[in-house]
């Protein structure tokens, strides 16, 4: 939003939020009925619509491109990161694409000539491409130059540089009346080819051109620099071409791939999860992983991944950040949680880790945390397994174990005497029961099978007698792992409050009952580069595997931690602790 808002800021879409794009189906259903049915056979017209898909997917490749070439670092052109709060406001770039579409309708129906238009006109392109050279660039120039007013710039334009580190989308980040006065400036050569019977299809469908990225980060950065829009000349002419420009640009290209000191090896989850990835839609790696209706509707793309994953596959950037000194990259296995499963798919799992891992080695990583099943026992004991086969590691593998036991102990409400363990043994479950069990604790294990693993786990102990087999459900504070299903949660009592040790959040089938968050972190504020959450966290909280990769390189702690070995947890935690990592606090007053 501009500093003092003018008229016309907002679009009139607004309101209907994700629903918005309901308001071009009323013309694609007719343009599809008069070509379908009534045999009104206009191709112009009804090739609109998938003109408007085709730049809704050409935006949306180099908007993943530009971000996976930015997570890699190379030919990054501004150090700077990008924040929640850009993310939010470019969340509407197709705002454009809709605004368009609707003129094309309207053009299509009230403008004589603007219906039957053949595919291809070298006389309208031609006139298409001097107009835009001559009277559109000139008068873009200087309405780019009057936005930038002191009047005009703090209603309207000051919106657009809210954002110093520009992205492909941020070229159309401008309230609805600016859209208004570009769209009227673009129409002169479109108007000017239909009033002279030399429009086309395609001089339309490609006016649409690209100028390079430093030219407009400069703009962002300098603000009295590079007005033009695809083209420099009159920045030259008035003085206005910042000198920098070819540097900066040549600089970009010459600028080599990033090494990271740490990095977080995390993979794919449910199948639409690419989706929201930072890499896939941004306003989704915004905000926490959920199931969206409207994804369904991409199942057969989804599926194609899916199988183009499988197949051709790899581990890939997804996120690069700043800490203190250090560069942190999350990198992901191009696998499912699905194909976690399947015993078949473990060997070829474990050989994109162990291949991930060696890539580190030679690129110089000093930490590489295990994420989500990424360090499952059956898959590779914890880690444990990568660290034998290269006894000479110079990359240390964290599994994380010891800060998850950390958070998972802390956030046991105080003054609790009795809690109940449910869902399927870990790591950190053997490791949480067993620090109870010291603190005097009691534990109760429904389970005969997970109380004998866990009773020979301890073996001769005095506080061994903490432990205890027990069918009674009315413990208040539940510890929950993998596998904790629908009727488990129904035999709680109301007001429970279910803390997970695992990896994975249970399924929330209770709503007379609290669940706290999975092991996390909030992360400190001078973490740059934070817009995107990861998996189902909120914002700016990351799972305590990845924060205990992150303290382990602050700390400088040159052994592995993976395997059935354990740091000791109240050391990270106070490490963590003092690198401003913050616990996360859930609310439990009952409005029951």
């Amino acid at each position: 939003m501009a500093s003092r808002p003018g008229i016309l800021t907002d679009w009139p879409w607004q309101p209907l939020g994700s629903f918005k794009h309901v308001i071009l189906a009323p013309w694609v259903i007719h343009n599809i009925y008069s070509y379908m049915v009534k045999d009104e056979k206009d191709l112009s017209s009804f090739l609109i619509f998938p003109l408007l898909l085709s730049r809704f997917l050409h935006n949306q490749l180099w908007i993943s491109l530009s971000r996976y070439q930015t997570a890699k670092g190379n030919r990054r052109i501004v150090d700077k990161g990008i924040e929640f709060d850009q993310v939010d406001r470019e969340s509407n770039w197709d705002d454009q694409i809709l605004f368009n579409g609707i003129l094309f309708y309207v053009g299509t129906w009230a403008v004589p000539g603007g219906t039957h238009l053949p595919m291809w006109r070298t006389d309208g392109v031609i006139l298409t491409a001097l107009l835009h050279i001559g009277p559109v660039e000139f008068l873009y120039y200087w309405l780019h130059r009057l936005l930038h007013h002191h009047y005009l710039y703090s209603r309207y334009h000051s919106h657009h540089h809210s954002s110093i580190v520009t992205e492909p989308i941020t070229s159309v980040i401008h309230p609805f009346a600016e859209h208004i006065s570009y769209f009227t400036l673009f129409a002169i050569p479109l108007a000017t080819t239909i009033l002279t019977g030399t429009a086309s299809v395609l001089s339309f469908a490609g006016y649409y051109l690209m100028y390079t990225p430093s030219f407009h980060s400069l703009h962002h950065t300098q603000f009295r620099t590079n007005y033009s829009l695809f083209m420099p000349i009159y920045d030259y002419i008035y003085g206005t071409m910042d000198k920098s420009t070819d540097i900066v640009y040549e600089n970009s290209l010459k600028r080599p791939e990033e090494s990271p000191d740490v990095v977080h090896l995390t993979h794919l989850t449910t199948p639409d999860s690419i989706y929201h990835l930072r890499l896939g839609l941004a306003y989704l790696a915004s905000t926490p992983q959920k199931s969206k209706w409207y994804l369904w509707l991409m199942w057969p793309v989804t599926l194609w991944t899916m199988i183009l994953t499988s197949i051709y596959g790899r581990t890939f950037v997804v996120e690069r950040n700043r800490f203190d000194k250090l560069t942190l990259q999350t990198w992901a296995i191009s696998r499912y949680k699905i194909q976690y499963n399947l015993q078949w798919q473990k060997a070829s799992i474990n050989t994109l880790i162990e291949e991930a891992l060696l890539e580190a080695e030679e690129k110089g990583v000093k930490v590489l945390s295990l994420g989500l099943l990424n360090q499952g026992e059956e898959l590779n004991r914890y880690g444990e397994l990568y660290v034998q086969r290269h006894p000479k590691l110079k990359t240390k593998v964290v599994d994380g174990s010891s800060l998850a036991t950390a958070i998972v102990l802390n956030s046991i409400p105080k003054g609790t005497t009795q809690v109940l363990l449910r869902g399927n043994l870990s790591k950190v479950a053997f490791a949480v029961v067993f620090h109870l069990c010291q603190r005097g604790i009691q534990v109760a294990v429904p389970c005969k099978n997970h109380y004998e693993k866990l009773r020979k786990s301890f073996g001769v102990r005095s506080d061994l007698n903490n432990l205890i087999l027990s069918k009674s459900y009315s413990t208040k504070t539940w510890l929950v792992g993998d596998g904790l299903n629908e009727g488990e949660q129904k035999k709680a009592t109301k007001g429970t409050l279910f803390i997970p040790f695992s990896q994975f959040p249970p399924k929330k089938w209770r709503k007379d009952c609290f669940y706290h968050s999975t092991p996390a972190m909030t992360a400190p504020a001078s973490l740059e580069n934070v817009d995107s959450c990861e998996n189902w966290l909120p914002r700016r909280v990351m799972s305590a595997w990845r924060v205990a990769g992150i303290v382990h390189a602050l700390e400088g702690w040159n052994e592995h931690e993976c395997g059935y070995t354990m740091a000791d947890n109240d050391k990270v935690w106070q490490a963590s602790i003092q690198h401003g990592f913050k616990p996360l606090v859930i609310t439990t007053q009952s409005k029951f």
